[in-house]
Formats: C-alpha cells, sequence, structure tokens
C-alpha cells in the first residue's frame, strides 16, 4: 500500500472515533497542540531555516519565501489561532432543523463533520496549523500535503502535533501529512474516492486548476486573488490612500492584497501622481495604461497579461477608467471572485458597486485585505472558497460540516 493511501485508511479510521468526541474533549486537544508549538518552537524554527535555505538555493522569490518563513512572533500568532478556535462555538451536533410527520414520524436535521478532508496546499506552513485546528474543531480527520518547499517546516509541525494529541482524547492518526513531494502524490491523493470526503486546495491558479480538473474526490475550490480597489471620482484622498497601501504594501505575498488599482479619470488627474509617487518610495513596481503613464512619468506598460496576473510581490498594475461602468466592466473581465473594493463617498455608486460585482468578498472604503478568517471572527481559516455551493468567502468551522437526518419512529411503514 502506498504512503498516500495508508495514511488516508488511518485518518478514515481516525475519522470514528472523531464522531464520538465532545466539544470539551476536542478544545483540551487544541490547548495541547498550541502549548506544544511555543514549548518546541525552537525545533520547527531550525526546520524551517533549512526549507528557507534550499529555497534562496533554488531561487525563489523573496515574497515567496516570506509566506514561507517563521519567526517566533509567527509561532504564537498560528498557536493563537488555535486558541482562538478553542473559544469558537462547536458547529457539530446543532439542530438545525425538526418536524413531526402525519403519521409520528419525527424528523430531525443535525450537523455533522464531512468526515476525511484532504488539503493540497504551497508554501505556507501557518496552513498545516490552520487546517489542523479547524478540522478537528469540526470533527473531522485530515490528510495534509504541503508543498515541498516547506516539506522541513511541515513534518516539524506536525510532529509535535502528534505528540500533543497522544495525550488527548483525540486519535493521532486524525492528522496526516504526506511526506512525499513527487507530484505523484498530489495525483494519488485526488482519486482516493471512499478514503476522502472532499478536497480543498490551497495555492496559485495551477495548483487549485490541478485540483479542479483532475480530482474525483469533491472539491471546494477556493481561488487565486486577482482583487482590485476602484478609486471613485469621489473618493475621500484621506481615505483612500492608506487603503491603496495598505492592500498593496501590508502583505503584498497573500491572496487579498490588491494586484490592479482602477481609478477615476477625475481622480487620477488630480490624485494619481502623488499616490504612485508614495508607493513608489515603498517599493511597489507600477505597471500602467496609457493613461496612467501620462500621468505618472517613467510608469512601466501593463500588457494584457499584467490584468490578469496575480504578482504576490510589490507589483501593480494602474489602469485609469472612464466611471464606475468600466472599472465593473474590467472586474468583471479579470476578477477572479475573491474580493473587490470601491473608495467613495457617493452611496448610490458604493451600493451599484456591492451589488453588481461577482466576489465573494465586497468592499467599501475598506482594504481587502480584511477577507481573512481571523479578521471575520473565525479564528483560522481553511482557505478563501471562490465557488458558489456549500461555502464560499472565508471558511470557518461551520464550512467543514455537512448534515444528517435523525428520525425516530414507533413503528411506521411506508404503504
Amino acid at each position: 500500500m502506498s504512503e498516500v493511501r495508508e495514511k488516508a485508511a488511518k485518518a478514515k479510521q481516525a475519522a470514528r472515533i472523531m464522531n464520538r468526541l465532545t466539544t470539551e474533549q476536542k478544545n483540551e486537544a487544541l490547548a495541547l497542540m498550541a502549548d506544544a508549538l511555543i514549548a518546541e518552537s525552537a525545533a520547527i524554527l531550525e526546520a524551517n531555516a533549512k526549507d528557507l535555505e534550499r529555497g534562496r538555493q533554488e531561487g525563489t522569490s523573496e515574497s515567496l519565501l516570506d509566506r514561507l518563513a517563521l519567526t517566533e512572533k509567527r509561532i504564537e500568532g498560528i498557536a493563537e489561532g488555535l486558541r482562538q478556535i478553542i473559544e469558537l462555538p462547536d458547529p457539530t451536533g446543532r439542530l438545525l432543523e425538526e418536524t413531526t410527520r402525519p403519521n409520528g414520524l419525527v424528523i430531525r436535521k443535525y450537523t455533522v463533520p464531512l468526515g476525511v478532508i484532504g488539503i493540497v496546499y504551497e508554501a505556507r506552513p501557518n496552513v498545516t496549523v490552520d487546517a489542523a485546528g479547524l478540522c478537528l474543531k469540526s470533527g473531522n480527520s485530515v490528510v495534509l500535503r504541503g508543498g515541498s518547499a516547506a516539506l522541513e517546516s511541515n513534518k516539524a509541525i506536525v510532529g509535535i502535533m502528534h505528540k500533543a494529541l497522544s495525550r488527548s482524547a483525540l486519535p493521532p492518526d486524525c492528522v496526516q501529512i504526506i511526506e512525499s513531494s513527487d507530484r505523484s502524490s498530489v495525483d494519488e491523493l485526488l482519486k482516493l474516492n471512499g478514503l476522502l470526503d472532499v478536497i480543498i486546495p490551497r495555492g496559485g491558479r495551477s495548483l487549485i486548476q490541478n485540483v479542479v480538473q483532475n480530482s474525483t474526490v469533491p472539491v471546494i475550490e477556493t481561488g487565486e486573488g486577482i482583487c482590485h480597489t476602484y478609486l471613485d471620482d469621489e473618493a475621500d484622498p484621506a481615505i483612500a490612500e492608506p487603503i491603496v497601501i495598505n492592500a498593496k504594501v501590508q502583505r503584498p505575498s497573500v491572496c487579498n492584497s490588491m494586484e490592479t488599482l482602477l481609478v477615476h479619470e477625475r481622480y487620477a488627474g488630480a490624485h494619481l501622481a502623488d499616490l504612485a509617487g508614495k508607493l513608489k518610495e515603498l517599493g511597489v513596481e507600477l505597471r500602467g495604461c496609457d493613461r496612467s503613464r501620462s500621468l505618472v512619468p517613467g510608469m512601466k506598460e501593463a500588457t494584457e497579461t499584467d490584468w490578469r496576473t496575480e504578482y504576490n510581490d510589490l507589483i501593480l498594475s494602474v489602469k485609469v477608467v472612464d466611471g464606475l461602468d468600466e472599472a465593473l466592466e474590467h472586474i468583471s473581465a479579470y476578477g477572479t471572485l475573491h474580493s473587490e473594493c470601491i473608495v467613495t463617498e457617493h452611496t448610490e455608486r458604493a451600493e451599484r458597486f456591492l451589488k453588481e460585482v461577482d466576489a465573494a468578498s465586497v468592499y467599501h472604503n475598506a482594504s481587502t485585505r480584511f477577507t481573512d478568517g481571523f479578521e471575520f471572527g473565525y479564528g483560522a481559516e481553511i482557505g478563501i472558497s471562490t465557488q458558489k455551493l456549500h461555502a464560499r468567502g472565508p471558511m470557518g468551522l461551520p464550512a467543514l460540516t455537512s448534515t444528517k437526518y435523525v428520525v425516530h419512529g414507533t413503528g411506521q411503514i411506508r404503504g
């Protein structure tokens, strides 16, 4: 039996035990995991240093190295994410509906775990802990297949979590990590019908499309983030400037950062040059349309490819538009259904933008960087769904449950 199938089988066996655990038992396990990550942070950082060194030798970009890098502070934040999950309501066992039929049957609908969840993701070791914590709190087992760039970090983290789980009521086999870095391990994972109940991909376009197109296991699709901010001609510069800078600069390597800035022609004429200057001072490379370049000398020319690119870096596409209609058309053509923002003091335009833009999260006068399970009050997130079935937007605990009908009778038979 291959490593992938063997570990998935162990996770499925553990899922049967997970179904009968109490909220208190799950919370105790999460607390033990959080404490262990802090106590053994030195071992995690040592493993992470090996991943970072290998990444530098292989020419990995600084933005991707930032996604991979762990520090004491980041490990503390990861542990805090687990503690926040403890404080959240248990999403399982909730009674959603109750009906008594004319024949006396009592039908109740409850929330239940999905079962065994496969997570395929790239070079972000925090996902290893976030995914495990959310899956365990919602009563699921999880099979993790992270990117090869973070393999040493992920192995260290899962090893520490296993030791913590061995001191709890939860079976350590409820968390599995695939250590093979061969792509065939992903291909095999995608075909494990009967062992996995759902697969959630987290990463760039090629990873997500590979999972969506090739998986025979049901998929909850998380998408890339080509996020736009539109500055209307009635945007307040005192609000617009900090939003733009935050959305691009605060952490450019993540999916909710802004990749394209759309600017009303009147606002651009008055403010774009100044805003561009401040972005350049912060290290942002600007690529613009002809009208943008005429207002900002030295700006690189944007190509068709730029409008379709999730940079995950300090690069920003800029387009001057005639108004809201053109901004909406551009977002419709190039957006990835993730997060979109309008900055304006014009209420009617804001409402139109919020209604017409098709995205998991739409913003008025706020940075797209808030599309995050932590910021939405869900604790850590399993991913940001850009699809429309079952779950959409930041996926917290409720997104990791299904439903079950429990029917009580007194001997009824169907005629």
